[in-house]
């Protein structure tokens, strides 16, 4: 039964901990026993002793036990109530050191919710929906159009934000950690793509695939400033797939003349010249239905670099004439890639973490999720291929009583 009401006997204590700060709770002879923390919430701990080694073990219910940390500093995070029996050892010969102690962890007197609570950062790469979603007003600070982008998709505002071209991206936060569960997908997170109509199951229309990072906060000082691991999607491992790939966009020059196309579709096709790290270069052109600047207004910047992963071409002109594209979904792993109606395929597990050599992590959650546009792509009078997002939910969270809108 979900404890609610925390008797006076801990409750000054909940006040401490219920938070995570940078200021660990030694675990020595001085201190308590016991700890109370909410649910999803961290718990630093960090030994008073030193010596050669160091394990946190947790001993469940059933008689098994789990080192859950090997170093001095251990962060405890669960995600249901619970009493959590707890050993803390110095492993050394000259200092050897054994601590038991128990941390209860009760529900949260203020529920937590399942949706956005922060924006932490809005750096789009140039594109033909920058300066529209979310909308630049003349005089508009960064500070400015970050709150925008937070006012669209926190909460349950579900208000279209676009991300531009390749490597443009979003950083957002709940008001919790999201815990990793083995083996269940941890959030989803809703875009705009939809399945061609004349053929559907061939799950080709408008997909512009995002990838997604996560980050935990490991120094617990509540910024996204801790290592960054991508969720690794159907491509990432796939010989078409490039990682550590970087683009860098260039202003317009101010006296820049436009370049129109033959069709009428393109008022600019030398609008915003790009470079990348395989070589390449090219342009984001400008179209005849989006007549604002596409450069992000706000910023003073002459270049905007981005680095990342950059998924393959998905787009493919069905007319050969450069009218009608189709970009297909792939399999899974990524916002934006298929229409919201598959939730299963809207979802993402914190279990597929991976680092910088593609190496799996093992994550007890996400404090920061990052999602960047992941290809780098030009389909004719469609214009660049731009990830665009809504909302997102954590999957182990629910409001009593609150049904979710349908979407």
């Amino acid at each position: 039964m979900k404890n609610r009401h925390l008797n006076l006997a801990f409750a000054g204590v909940l006040a401490a901990l219920a938070g995570c700060d940078d200021t660990a709770p030694m675990v020595s002879l001085g201190i308590d026993d016991t700890y109370y923390i909410y649910r999803m919430t961290k718990l630093p701990l960090e030994s008073a002793y030193t010596g050669g080694e160091y394990c946190w073990t947790l001993h469940r219910s059933d008689g098994t036990d789990e080192i859950i940390s090997r170093a001095r500093r251990c962060i405890f995070l669960q995600e249901k109530e619970g009493v959590y029996n707890l050993t803390f050892e110095v492993i050394d010969e000259a200092t050897p050191y054994r601590h038991d102690f128990i941390v209860t962890v009760v529900h949260e007197e203020v529920e937590f919710s399942p949706y956005i609570a922060k924006v932490h950062e809005y750096c789009p790469a140039p594109g033909q929906f920058v300066n529209d979603m979310p909308e630049y007003q003349p005089g508009d600070t960064y500070a400015d159009i970050l709150q925008k982008a937070e006012d669209c998709i926190s909460g349950t505002n579900d208000i279209m934000i676009s991300l531009g071209g390749y490597g443009g991206y979003v950083t957002f936060a709940f008001d919790h950690t999201v815990v990793n569960v083995p083996g269940e997908a941890d959030f989803r997170i809703w875009g705009n793509s939809f399945y061609e109509a004349t053929n559907p199951d061939a799950k080709g229309g408008s997909a512009e695939p995002g990838i997604v990072m996560v980050s935990y906060d490991e120094n617990c000082n509540g910024l996204p400033d801790d290592p960054w691991y991508e969720l690794a999607g159907s491509e990432y491992h796939k010989d078409h797939t490039l990682h550590n790939y970087t683009i860098t966009y260039q202003r317009p020059e101010p006296g820049h003349v436009p370049v129109e196309d033959d069709d009428g579709f393109l008022d600019d096709m030398e609008y915003i010249p790009w470079t990348d790290s395989e070589g390449a270069s090219g342009f984001v052109a400008k179209n005849i239905f989006h007549s604002q600047s596409y450069w992000p207004m706000w910023t003073e910047a002459d270049e905007l670099t981005f680095t990342g992963t950059c998924l393959p071409p998905n787009g493919i002109d069905l007319s050969g004439t450069g009218r009608y594209y189709v970009l297909y979904a792939f399999d899974w792993g990524y916002v934006d890639n298929h229409p919201n109606d598959y939730p299963d395929l809207n979802s993402f597990d914190i279990g597929n973490a991976v680092d910088a050599s593609g190496h799996k992590v093992d994550l007890p959650g996400a404090d920061f999720i990052r999602v960047y546009t992941g290809l780098n792509q030009y389909c004719g009078w469609l214009g660049e291929t731009s990830t665009e997002l809504s909302r997102a939910r954590d999957l182990h969270v629910d409001l009593p009583g609150v049904p979710l809108p349908d979407i």
